[in-house]
């Protein structure tokens, strides 16, 4: 009996410890919803699982038997690092403060974060829980990046450059959307991350494979994918994880979540249609790979859009992210000749860019409370614009900067021995038999 009084006591000792550190900060004017907070578990299970294991398969599909394991590792290593870093201080200068160019680090290490606590952005589910969901959207942006220069980059430099790309491109970009910063002031629309994450990923993309150059062999040996049944997987795993992504993006269990599901998927159906089509009439055959390109391109294209259009603008969306995208990932990508290995701008760039442009096309009041253009509101569609410039010349300048920086301490690049034997054996000391 003693003995558990003594238990009693220091639980309650414990409980008056974290009461006077954490200061129940947003707590006030909130009211915690079960069915949301059960609802964002589930959509934040769903995001992480975009990027380990969806993105993971997705990539290593579409590289070499000889860089499987290594294309895998670096969506691995985003989980692990950015993870960290978000709860270390990410969270806090994203999305705690409204100043117009970053947050505060009021919430470093979650310092004064409760069980009822809530953050202005998601009142009614647990302020932890909207970190969290958050959280899976800064890792699979950061993992986005590596398609880009897959089969040459050195994975020292690879860790290096995402921590620094991740403090000073994706945290500022989600507080200029999402937290309260100057775009949101402006009334820029992305819904669920057509600027912070697709745009952002795929500028970084185009600008580090122009830094580091072609792959050996590119354009004059066989560079063709070692497995697209993985792929194919990836590309199932991110189409549903995607309806966490866009519909957990309501930040609620309603009917918008639900709108916004609709519209991801069927923007994914006519993009894979699309593209499919294209391919059918011009090589007389519809490719495994260009179909779930399309699919891919439709989800990220209408992702910004999502939470602000009716279900059928999904299928016309994606009909111009099947045709825009393929257009970028074939005649744009020839006509400047980079080797965007995954073909990351040409798919996530180009679609977060169209998507965002769409978004001010066919924003519908009585879904997002913002008209587009269609609705008589032409100047949505210059705000998006507006976004879109700023987006492009801070991702792509920083992005330069920091490749430069980075390249100063490692190579960019592993050797020529190096990429001929394979990433795999390289950095890692593993093989595929």
């Amino acid at each position: 009996m003693a003995g558990l009084l003594r238990r009693a006591a220091a639980m309650a000792a414990g409980i008056g410890f974290v009461s006077v550190i954490a200061a129940p900060a947003y707590a006030a004017d909130s009211e915690i919803n079960t069915a949301d907070t059960a609802w964002m578990i589930v959509a934040t299970a769903l995001v992480l699982m975009m990027t380990i294991p969806g993105l993971a398969l997705f990539y290593s599909g579409m590289v070499r038997k000889k860089n499987v394991l290594a294309t895998m590792a670096q969506s691995l290593a985003a989980v692990t690092i950015i993870s960290i870093l978000w709860v270390a201080f990410g969270y806090s200068l994203c999305f705690v403060g409204d100043g117009p160019w970053i947050g505060t680090l009021d919430r470093w290490f979650l310092a004064g974060m409760t069980l009822d606590s809530v953050n202005p952005a998601a009142k009614t589910i647990p302020e932890a829980l909207f970190m969290l969901y958050q959280m899976t959207f800064a890792i699979i942006t950061v993992a986005l990046v590596a398609g880009s220069v897959a089969d040459r980059m050195r994975f020292s430099a690879y860790l290096l450059f995402s921590v620094a790309w991740f403090i000073f491109v994706y945290i500022p970009l989600a507080h200029w959307v999402w937290g309260g910063g100057f775009l949101n002031s402006m009334g820029v629309l992305d819904f669920a991350g057509g600027l912070v994450v697709h745009l952002s990923a795929g500028t970084a993309g185009l600008v580090a494979a122009k830094v580091m150059g072609r792959r050996h062999g590119y354009g004059t040996e066989n560079l063709s994918p070692f497995d697209l049944s993985l792929a194919v997987m990836g590309t199932g795993l991110l189409w549903v994880g995607w309806f966490g992504f866009n519909g957990g993006s309501a930040g609620a269990a309603n009917s918008r979540a639900v709108l916004a599901i609709i519209a991801t998927h069927l923007a994914a159906c006519s993009g894979a249609l699309t593209w499919g089509a294209i391919e059918w009439s011009t090589r007389r055959k519809p490719s495994v790979l260009g179909m779930i390109s399309g699919a891919v391109a439709g989800l990220g294209t209408i992702t910004p859009a999502s939470g602000f259009v009716a279900p059928w603008h999904g299928i016309v969306i994606g009909i111009v992210a099947g045709a825009v995208c393929y257009w970028a990932c074939t005649w744009l990508k020839h006509r400047f000749n980079y080797d965007d290995s995954l073909d990351v701008f040409g798919v996530h760039g180009i679609g977060g860019l169209t998507g965002t442009l769409l978004a001010g096309v066919f924003a519908t009041s009585a879904i997002g409370g913002t008209a587009g253009l269609l609705e008589g509101h032409p100047r949505q569609l210059l705000i998006q614009l507006y976004g879109v410039a700023v987006t492009f010349v801070w991702a792509g300048g920083v992005s330069f900067i920091l490749l430069k920086l980075v390249g100063l301490f490692v190579p960019l690049r592993v050797s020529r021995e190096h990429e001929l034997e394979g990433l795999d054996i390289s950095q890692h000391g593993e093989a595929l038999q």
